[in-house]
Order: C-alpha cells, then sequence, then structure tokens
C-alpha cells in the first residue's frame, strides 16, 4: 500500500518531535563526517549549503570549512520561495530565527552541489519537506542539476510514499548511521567501495533509486 505524501510527512514529523535533543550533538557530528568526505570526493567550486534551523542537521563547521576552499552559498528567503547569496559574515535574524548573510543584487542559477535537509525521501529517493516547495522551484530555475544530497538527523524513509514529478531527487542520502548512494559518478562509488565496507548487498546499478548503494563510514 502506497503512502499518500501528506501523511508520511506527519510521520516523519513525529519521528523528529520524538527524537532525542541531547542526542542531536552527537548525530550532527556523525553527519558531518559523512558529509565532509563526499562533499571532498567531488572537489565541488560552488557548493550550496544552508544555515540549520530547528531539527535540521546542524552543518555549521561544514560552512566554515569549505568557505576558505570554494564559494559557499546559503538561501536567502523571498516571498514563497529563494533565491542564493554567498555566505558572509554577519549573520541577521530574520523571522522565526532564522538567519540569513546580508542581500545581494548577484544572481546565481548554477553551483557544482547542493546540500539539502529533508524532513522525509520517498519513492525514488526524492524529498519530502514542509509542503512549501521551496527548495522544487529553487532547483527548477537552475541551469544544470547539481550533485544533491540529502542531510537528516532521524532517517525517514518509505519506498511506497508517494512523491510528485517535480520534487527534487538525491544523488545521496545521508544519516548519522548510513550513506545511501543512490546516483552519482562511478569513481566516487570506487572510492566510497575501497575505503569501506558496504551494507547488505555489495552491487548496486547506476541511477537505479530503487537499488540503492549504501555505505558505512
Amino acid at each position: 500500500m502506497f503512502l499518500d505524501k501528506k501523511s508520511f510527512r506527519k510521520v516523519c514529523k513525529k519521528r523528529l518531535e520524538n527524537s532525542s535533543k541531547r542526542a542531536k550533538l552527537y548525530k550532527d557530528k556523525l553527519i558531518q563526517k559523512k558529509l565532509l568526505k563526499i562533499i571532498k570526493s567531488y572537489k565541488s567550486k560552488k557548493i550550496l549549503l544552508y544555515i540549520p534551523f530547528g531539527f535540521e542537521a546542524d552543518i555549521r563547521p561544514i560552512v566554515n570549512i569549505m568557505r576558505k576552499k570554494c564559494t559557499v552559498f546559503v538561501p536567502f528567503m523571498e516571498s514563497v520561495s529563494f533565491k542564493i547569496v554567498k555566505y558572509r559574515l554577519p549573520l541577521r535574524e530574520k523571522r522565526f530565527s532564522i538567519k540569513e548573510p546580508l542581500n545581494s543584487s548577484l544572481k546565481i542559477d548554477e553551483v557544482d552541489m547542493a546540500v539539502v535537509p529533508v524532513l522525509g525521501v520517498g519513492r525514488d529517493y526524492k524529498r519530502v519537506g514542509f509542503g512549501k516547495g521551496m527548495y522544487d522551484r529553487f532547483f527548477a530555475n537552475l541551469k544544470k542539476r547539481p550533485t544533491t544530497i540529502f542531510v537528516q538527523i532521524e532517517k525517514c524513509f518509505n519506498k511506497k510514499a508517494t512523491t510528485d514529478k517535480f520534487d527534487i531527487q538525491s544523488d545521496f542520502y545521508v544519516t548519522p548511521k548510513k550513506i545511501y548512494i543512490t546516483r552519482g559518478k562511478r569513481d566516487v562509488r570506487r572510492d566510497f567501495n575501497s575505503r569501506s565496507r558496504l551494507d547488505s548487498g555489495r552491487s548496486f546499478r547506476r541511477n537505479h533509486p530503487k537499488k540503492a548503494g549504501v555505505v558505512k563510514i
């Protein structure tokens, strides 16, 4: 039986609400370690990261590391969507205690890599967010699809959860325990395989989300 997106979103929200706040710091560190390994493997020059809010995985250490090596962008909210601006200090606090850099008139419509927080992940490893569609609208306006990494402190994946055609799809899905390689380049896959032990089922097919590889790091 397939699970509609609205019902799946409620399940994921409940899982986050019931998760231990005391354990979040430890889970954040696990995610940071895995995420940095992926980013370094790709050597991207323009990366979209984010400033965490609420139960989103805290990737601020990654932001601080990568801004010394490449150009880091973060979302800047505008109406029902967002644009991206270069990460720079100081950050200003806006509504709902969301922090952002100063606005910029420079239009950015291309990045090499995007790290995206998720509420859940449904069929075909597509993103289920909070229902506002901001990331979907932003991705639709990019010149080309970037390497996309979903991050989540509490795994909430259901391959029977329905998704829409416009929902963005991941190349990697990172949780505190595992990295799910759902799409992507073979050289990165080989790099992970040579250093890490694959979880159940050692073989997986390129661009076949339903048989995604799972790597423990």
